[in-house]
């Protein structure tokens, strides 16, 4: 029986969503079927009428996006497969890059190193011991060049993991692409700039929270004049799972971060249309496979909700939720490592599922170091046998109408909802950081895993159940050579005799005057790194003018 209601949608959705979609971007192929040559529809509806499907489901591409962001989904283009890499020197992460490059990743994704992260330079005291341990050693304009040389910025998506000090790194990606002679309008990309998890979670902060959240609109004003196609901010779940929190409370928290995000944005007196299409999320791909779905899903609805009734955005782009996901590094074991290659291909397959814009697959051999160029090919595969091989990417929303899924994407809203309202009802994201709520909640939800796990309630396969003798570990290793500390620090040292001094005091002098007043300080930024000046010194000024956070007992 079919709803007339419904029927009505669907012709107007195809007019007027889908076919100006189909002529801009057609879909991989004509005909997409089955091994059995069974037609594979593009989008299935429920057979029966369904009094809440238009308002809870819909169409993809159109509010409340529950099914997916974009009209075709996956059978126009599959999600952009990055693999999360930086290690060593520039000139090591480079050629990682250029590797994974050639083995068909589609974008690429930036780890800095510790001292970076919190804005210190290579040869800075504070460093020594960290330069390029977990991440690749960027201190100066020069090191940013060395790590994308090759590689042409106007033509590749880049997303950099950098929150503190993200304005500085943006603005060095930023001041390379000119030296290219690309056209900084068309770069397309994401710093993650989310600080506010990182006082919940992650702990790589420098300024206290009122100055943080002043960079970060700056970074929306500039970019929605300059840089129109950069994702401004990656508004971060992945991490606040990490640290322990249920799926619940990852989505809960992560948009109620959010919502402070655009609170701020729109009291700095921005129009939230200006801002809000170039907002990003970053969720987690845990280990429960039809609850992540399902949250993906849940995200999406809340979102688009949120976005049009609670800041009246106008412009349908404001309400989409399009986000990157990372298959979960705390789930990896150092036990069976080999075993990691089934938990990933699950939870990257659960993100595809949940219609993910990009995704990172973790490495078997993370759990115990850098992972290899084996292990991060054998990650990339795992996502291009999914796009390639399963079919999982031939319909939208192959999940939707199941009585399960459906059931929890409900709860899982309706449960995230009550977090908000709490959260709202203390005066928003940064209030009930202050109090210490969030990180309580997660802390507990951590500790009740953990008993669990103790207690054999929840199998961790060869941790804690089906455990095998481990004499040695027979997998390749990738070390750091500690000889990269010395010789960044010859390279700045190098750096700050050849550079014009007087020029770099100028433009540092400016940006303290910026910073003790309101003008954007993404420009000065920009001219300071092409003057060479390293990120530990414009960091340094902001540190004198405003201070250091440090987190309530």
């Amino acid at each position: 029986m079919t709803d007339p209601k419904l029927e009505k949608a669907q012709q107007q959705w195809e007019k007027e969503t889908l076919e100006p979609t189909l002529r801009r971007f057609p879909e991989r192929k004509e005909n997409f079927t089955t091994s059995s040559d069974i037609p594979v529809p593009r989008l299935l509806l429920p057979p029966d009428p369904d009094p809440d499907y238009l308002d809870q489901l819909g169409f993809p591409g159109a509010f409340p996006f529950t099914r997916g962001v974009q009209p075709t989904m996956y059978r126009g283009r599959f999600w952009t497969m990055r693999q999360y890499a930086g290690y060593a020197t520039a000139e090591e992460s480079n050629a990682r890059y250029r590797y994974l490059l050639s083995q068909g990743q589609t974008g690429l994704s930036v780890a800095f190193d510790l001292p970076t992260q919190i804005g210190y330079d290579a040869d800075d005291p504070i460093a020594a011991g960290e330069v390029g341990k977990v991440g690749v050693s960027i201190s100066s304009l020069e090191d940013m060049e060395i790590l994308f040389r090759d590689i042409p910025l106007e033509k590749v998506s880049t997303s950099m993991t950098i929150n503190a000090p993200a304005a500085i790194l943006l603005a060095m990606y930023i001041a390379v692409a000119k030296k290219q002679g690309a056209e900084v309008r068309k770069l397309r990309g994401t710093i993650q700039n989310d600080i506010l998890k990182e006082y919940i979670a992650r702990g790589t902060y420098i300024f206290p929270p009122k100055p943080s959240m002043r960079l970060i609109t700056d970074i929306f004003q500039f970019c929605a004049a300059e840089v129109p196609k950069w994702n401004t901010i990656s508004i971060s779940g992945y991490h606040i799972r990490e640290a322990g929190a249920t799926a619940v409370q990852e989505l809960a928290f992560t948009l109620a971060d959010a919502i402070a995000y655009v609170q701020a944005a729109v009291d700095a007196g921005l129009d939230v249309d200006t801002f809000a299409p170039q907002l990003s999320f970053f969720f987690n791909a845990h280990n429960n496979f039809f609850e992540e779905i399902a949250k993906f899903r849940a995200a999406r609805r809340m979102w688009a909700n949120i976005m049009r009734d609670r800041f009246a955005a106008q412009n349908p782009k404001s309400w989409r939720l399009r986000f990157h996901t990372q298959t979960a590094g705390s789930t990896l074991t150092a036990q069976q490592p080999e075993n990691n290659v089934v938990r990933v291909a699950l939870q990257a397959l659960s993100a595809v599922l949940g219609g993910t814009q990009s995704l990172h697959t973790n490495s078997m051999d993370e759990a115990l170091w850098l992972p290899t160029e084996k292990s991060v090919r054998i990650a990339l595969r795992t996502q291009q046998i999914i796009a390639y091989e399963s079919g999982a990417a031939d319909t939208i929303d192959p999940l939707a109408g199941s009585y399960f899924v459906e059931y929890l994407t409900d709860e899982i809203q309706r449960r995230a909802e009550a977090y908000i309202a709490k959260i709202d009802q203390m005066g928003g994201a940064l209030a009930a950081i202050e109090k210490g709520y969030i990180q309580n909640e997660i802390q507990e939800a951590a500790y009740r895993y953990q008993q669990a796990i103790e207690r054999k309630e929840q199998i961790v396969v060869g941790v804690n159940a089906f455990q095998i003798e481990e004499a040695g570990r027979d997998l390749e290793r990738l070390a750091v050579d500690p000889a990269i500390e010395q010789a960044q620090r010859q390279r700045l040292a190098a750096l700050r005799q050849r550079r014009d001094q007087a020029a770099v005091a100028e433009i540092l002098t400016r940006i303290e005057k910026a910073a003790r007043g309101s003008e954007n300080l993404m420009p000065l930024f920009i001219a300071a790194v092409e003057r060479e000046a390293t990120l530990g010194e414009i960091v340094g000024v902001l540190r004198g003018v405003w201070g250091e956070y440090r987190p309530p007992l």
